[in-house]
């Protein structure tokens, strides 16, 4: 029996969701709806598609191939639709967009906002994850990192670059002894990742510093900014957060200065799908601009301040 896209769908589902549930969820089913419609096709088949297990469904070797074969069936479908859509510039439907917690809660709002303004007929979705958003299992449309993947059917566009300091609160740094140089950071309290939970090298910004080990830790970048906001201690932030965070300061700016870049990271094959495509430019373009826009304002309150 020759699977009809129905089917299709259903078996991609499964294969990124590794469970019934999970596939359930996406296609609005029930679990067990979703196995008799798996059930029926590897029968119709005669072919095992998924090594089954109190784990989840696994893909078998007949399963990887039925896979290539049914991401073409769903990339022929998207373009199809596509261009019944025709060219009339605007961008619609529902684009996912997976990034870091940074991105996600001080620049992809307004960029985001920006964007909708323009295309009414669009919804848009942040995915804010503490980990690389898996594409190829299509969790989201497309991804915002802060270090290029090296595997994957992918495609890769840098965004910007971004910096980041050493800050704590006005009224911590009054508490507290004066700050001048690294050595001064001893004996105070540092704020920090999770060791076990930094899930990018670029994201380790203490690992190099003099400072006593952070005791005040998320894998949250922002929970780690409200930390430093009441006052707890001493971390790294993005200079793009502080407009957001008035009573917070950088320190020992001569000796502590980080560049990180995001990168906007799609799968290969939608390199063809005119809406994304779209999406991804204007995207970029806001994400660059608004970056630009925060640490202007932060540089130029620091001045001011002082």
């Amino acid at each position: 029996m020759e699977p009809n896209w129905d089917d299709l769908r259903v078996f991609l589902a499964v294969a990124r969701a590794e469970s019934l549930s999970g596939a359930g969820k996406t296609l609005k089913l029930d679990p067990a709806t979703v196995g008799r419609r798996i059930q029926r096709l590897e029968e119709g088949m005669g072919a095992t598609l998924f090594a089954k297990s109190p784990q989840g469904y696994a893909l078998s070797a007949e399963g990887e191939r039925m896979l290539e074969r049914a991401e073409q069936a769903e990339q022929a479908i998207t373009l199809a639709t596509e261009e019944m859509r025709g060219q009339t510039g605007q961008i619609t439907g529902v684009i996912r967009i997976g990034a870091p917690d940074g991105c996600a809660n001080h620049l992809l709002p307004q960029v985001c906002a920006s964007i909708a303004d323009r295309h009414p007929d669009l919804e848009v979705q942040i995915l804010a994850l503490p980990r690389v958003v898996n594409l190829s299992k299509r969790e989201a449309d497309m991804a915002i990192t802060v270090s290029p993947p090296d595997t994957g059917r992918l495609t890769v566009q840098k965004i910007t670059d971004y910096h980041l300091h050493l800050a704590a609160s006005r009224r911590y740094l009054n508490q507290h002894p004066n700050i001048q140089s690294l050595e001064d950071l001893k004996g105070h309290r540092m704020i920090g990742y999770i060791q076990d939970m930094i899930y990018d090298k670029e994201l380790d910004y203490l690992s190099t510093l003099q400072g006593d080990a952070p005791t005040l830790v998320s894998n949250s970048i922002g929970v780690q900014l409200n930390f430093i906001r009441h006052h707890a201690g001493i971390g790294i932030v993005h200079d793009f957060t502080l407009p957001a965070a008035r009573n917070v300061r950088r320190i020992l700016t001569d000796h502590v200065s980080l560049t990180r870049a995001f990168y906007l990271v799609r799968h290969a094959d939608d390199r063809k799908v005119e809406r994304l495509s779209r999406f991804a430019q204007e995207l970029i373009t806001g994400v660059k601009e608004e970056v630009s826009r925060l640490e202007a304002l932060s540089a130029a309150a620091e001045i001011t301040v002082t």
